[in-house]
């Protein structure tokens, strides 16, 4: 019998195929959505994993049982889906496990409109309808029709950024065997890019490497190939696409904080005085340069689900997270990596620096970037690291996600993973000996506490 408590997660639903997640859970959940939700429709979406075709169409059996239609929009990327569900005002759910290894799927959903689910907003809910057997009582059952989503996803984001008048640039883009091999070659067609592919056919078994460009490892073949052929930018995208990760043109890569500041400069020049998302461990540079613009910056929790819900309460124009998530309102206030990514391009076409040069007025801060430390005791640890800063001068403490210290001239945050016994800590400080001092410090109290 299937652990519906273990596969539910957060924000989606993720586990190991068959062993975790099969047709007949894909089923049973579709039911319980349709349950759930009431709709007439539900649109789906799947990737290019060898199991996710056959998820996809017991995901619709278990919809149409219920008697609701199913909208089948085929292989898409996730920014696909939210494109489906706010267009056509309907439900939706995207088949992936992202950025998983091959092993995984799994199921995204999200309300009409594409309003995220997370476990506080409906996932709770329908685990326990899907775990319980809900059972389709239709006297009629729904339909499926396919239809052709790419075009219209093609047509609305580049009505969204302007890139007819940019200056040619070479584009150099690792798709990891994913979806973006699938969206990219539409999404640039008949721009002034000289398009350089990496692993663009699609192949669930991630032949080259995992579809995961958080991961330094991961992004060195495009690195490689940025430098090889005099390309102007590189851009990585993970296994649904809805990510982007990019590096300059001397095959460095550029902090996701670097991007979000330069997008949102970009978005308050269209809106002066709109409001700007950043979560909790983005740079400081962020809120800064949003003020400094004019903007109002709200700093949120980590996870998509807190930041559209953020985004939608106060009307954000725009939102960034540290892990390449980018969310817009002009997009569902969904997150789209393709969407961002042609932010940067225009960005960088619009003007004659390299990329390297236009980022490095975004950058103000050191960094460390995610430190993952195993503990047995996430909370003992977190309240050991508490007690060794909080009486210090100048420093103050809080508790949005995790532990957050501020110092004068630095800053840290330490996270308790939510699937492993992790703490993750993200650490900036005004210059690279104070963050080295701050971060051993930390690392120090933290790993008293491992395994």
């Amino acid at each position: 019998m299937a652990d519906y408590a273990k596969i539910f997660k957060p924000y989606d639903i993720r586990g190991v195929v068959p062993d975790e997640l099969d047709e007949d859970v894909a089923e049973a959940v579709g039911t319980a959505f349709a349950t759930m939700t009431g709709a007439r429709a539900v649109v789906t979406v799947h990737d290019m994993r060898t199991s996710s075709r056959p998820l996809a169409a017991a995901f619709a059996r278990g919809v149409t049982a219920a008697g609701s239609d199913v909208v089948d929009g085929g292989l898409g990327s996730t920014d696909m889906l939210y494109y489906a569900s706010g267009c056509l005002d309907l439900p939706g759910a995207m088949l992936t496990a992202s950025h998983n290894p091959a092993k995984y799927n799994g199921i995204k959903l999200c309300r009409a409109g594409a309003k995220p689910i997370g476990q506080d907003t409906g996932l709770a809910e329908l685990r326990d309808l899907a775990s319980a057997g809900t059972q389709a009582a239709a006297a009629t059952p729904g339909a499926v029709r396919s239809q052709d989503l790419l075009s219209g996803y093609v047509d609305y984001l580049r009505k969204l950024v302007d890139l007819a008048s940019i200056r040619p640039l070479k584009v150099a883009v690792d798709a990891g065997n994913g979806m973006a091999g699938y969206t990219v070659p539409r999404v640039f067609e008949r721009l002034p890019i000289d398009l350089v592919p990496l692993y663009f056919e699609l192949d669930g078994t991630f032949p080259n490497h995992e579809p995961n460009p958080l991961e330094p490892a991961n992004l060195a073949d495009l690195r490689r190939a940025v430098v090889a052929t005099s390309a102007d930018i590189g851009l990585a995208f993970d296994g649904d696409a809805d990510r982007c990760f990019v590096v300059d043109e001397r095959g460095e890569i550029v902090s996701p904080s670097v991007l979000t500041a330069l997008i949102a400069v970009r978005e308050l020049e269209r809106e002066p005085g709109a409001t700007i998302i950043h979560n909790l461990i983005t740079s400081r540079a962020v809120p800064e340069f949003v003020a400094e613009h004019g903007g109002t910056a709200v700093r949120t929790r980590v996870g998509h689900s807190f930041i559209k819900a953020v985004m939608s309460e106060r009307d954000a124009i725009f939102g960034g997270e540290h892990s390449g998530h980018f969310y817009f309102r002009d997009f569902w206030f969904a997150d789209s990596g393709m969407l961002a990514a042609l932010h940067v391009l225009a960005a960088l076409g619009g003007q004659d620096k390299p990329l390297s040069e236009l980022v490095r007025h975004y950058s103000r801060h050191a960094a460390s970037g995610e430190i993952n430390s195993q503990v047995a005791d996430q909370v003992a640890a977190m309240a050991k690291v508490r007690e060794a800063f909080i009486d210090r001068p100048g420093v103050s403490a809080d508790q949005l996600d995790g532990l957050t210290i501020t110092g004068p001239l630095w800053w840290f945050n330490l996270r308790p993973s939510n699937t492993e016994p992790l703490l993750r800590l993200n650490v900036e400080a005004a210059d690279e000996a104070t963050l080295a001092r701050v971060t051993d410090e930390v690392l120090h109290i933290v790993r008293d506490d491992a395994y």
